[in-house]
């Protein structure tokens, strides 16, 4: 197994982020696999070392000796892979939509089905596998799923990526309803005891990604909603959709009018028991989620991979993918020749009517 370099920008100040987070706890589960490094490649850190300085110091090598080295910051892996042409790397991707094309022979783990379609159609030439992201352990641990105590928070919101509609629209309505809704924004000590402390759990992403033209990666914050008991209401765009299902774990939010979401949120704070995620298939989520699970399919991904880069250190080619560059002439071929096809199906409609 080769060691393992997870590259991240830095690991304070602005670089502090969810996907930040995952990166650093991908780290502390792949240690139990191989050797694992932290580097840095924006901002020099004393206790990690500098890509710049290791590329420098290492010539470029593929071989089974060589180290594997994981990207993952959507805007600059295209610059990553150019800088590490040569050596041995993965994607780790999160949220799909960048806008860039992989190398060829580049493999792809995706954190999501959705970031994995993704990439199947932009790159099925790729080697691809699905790792998703891990709770940690806290989360399963002191996460309160019988929902028997008394929870002071109605409704729970979190700022961040949330929408307006959310917040200026179905936050005050709830109000007026005598619910009592926290919004909270900023820091906060104990998200497991905040979660904890709510019935209901409100997340709206759509917008926010939309906005950016990239996906929801893969949507922990429902999820360690669930983990807590709390009845989840949330969008169900890009990832989410992997394990939101509606009305079975989840249930979708801003369903058609402002009127829905008063009368099924309310319902749920009155009665939660009858809004929680059933029993089975969240005990199933969890599970899935846990730790000692995705480790178990980073051991497995990472099995896979290195194979991969032996072959090609061996003198293996990588399959090519069609070039990008020459889709949108194809889709242009293929509008024509549908709106063409529509025609003829028309106009021998119309004969047919015309002449019956």
């Amino acid at each position: 197994m080769r060691s393992i370099r997870i590259l991240v920008p830095g690991t304070t100040g602005r670089f502090r982020c969810g996907g930040l987070l995952v990166e650093l706890q991908t780290a502390r589960l792949l240690a139990q696999i191989a050797r694992v490094q932290v580097v840095t490649y924006r901002q020099r850190e004393p206790d990690h070392p500098f890509l710049a300085d290791l590329l420098r110091q290492e010539p470029a090598d593929c071989s089974s000796r060589s180290p594997l080295w994981l990207v993952s910051w959507g805007f600059d892996v295209p610059w990553l892979l150019r800088r590490l042409k040569g050596r041995a790397c993965a994607y780790h991707a999160h949220s799909s939509g960048y806008g860039f094309d992989l190398p060829a022979g580049v493999p792809v783990v995706a954190v999501s089905r959705n970031t994995l379609g993704y990439w199947g159609d932009r790159a099925p030439r790729n080697p691809l596998t699905l790792v998703p992201n891990a709770l940690e352990p806290m989360w399963l641990e002191r996460g309160d799923r019988n929902g028997q105590a008394p929870r002071p928070i109605d409704v729970l919101v979190q700022r961040r990526k949330t929408s307006t509609y959310v917040l200026e629209q179905l936050v005050p309505a709830l109000r007026e309803r005598g619910l009592r809704v926290e919004v909270q924004s900023g820091w906060v000590d104990d998200l497991v005891d905040l979660f904890n402390s709510a019935t209901v759990y409100l997340y709206d992403s759509a917008p926010y990604w939309r906005s950016r033209g990239v996906s929801e990666g893969f949507g922990l914050p429902p999820i360690e909603a669930l983990a807590c008991g709390c009845v989840v209401f949330s969008s169900v765009n890009h990832a989410l959709a992997d394990n939101l299902d509606p009305g079975r774990i989840g249930h979708q939010l801003a369903a058609g009018t402002l009127q829905a979401d008063l009368e099924r949120v309310t319902a749920a704070v009155r009665d939660p028991a009858a809004w929680r995620a059933e029993p089975d298939g969240l005990n199933q989520l969890l599970q899935a989620c846990s730790e000692p699970t995705q480790t178990r399919r980073w051991q497995q991904a990472l099995q896979e991979i290195n194979q991969h880069w032996d072959r090609l250190a061996s003198g293996a080619s990588p399959l090519l993918t069609t070039s990008q560059g020459l889709l949108p002439w194809a889709r242009i071929r293929q509008g024509l020749a549908n709106q063409i096809s529509g025609f003829v199906w028309a106009l021998k409609n119309r004969r047919g009517s015309v002449n019956r």
